[in-house]
């Protein structure tokens, strides 16, 4: 009972983030949400008995992608300002 309690919370969690991710106009908000997004589907990987997904999800998805995203916010900030 209580494990069918966290899949459907985990499962609104993921739906939660994912519009969040998609529909903020702030661009450092939506990679947050990504990774935040990333984070509980590498969960929900680990609940689904699939571990190589889950590591691959958290490292990959969240990890490594969050940072490139991160770093793109950068340099658009940096680029803004720049502006004449």
């Amino acid at each position: 009972m209580i494990a069918l309690a966290f899949d459907l919370l985990l499962a609104a969690s993921l739906l939660w983030a994912a519009f969040r991710a998609l529909t903020t106009l702030d661009l450092f908000r939506a990679v947050v949400m990504f990774i935040v997004f990333g984070l509980l589907m590498a969960l929900a990987w680990a609940r689904l008995d699939a571990p190589d997904l889950a590591l691959a999800e958290a490292a990959i998805g969240a990890g490594l992608a969050g940072a490139l995203l991160f770093d793109s916010v950068g340099h658009l900030r940096a680029r803004g300002r720049s502006r004449p």
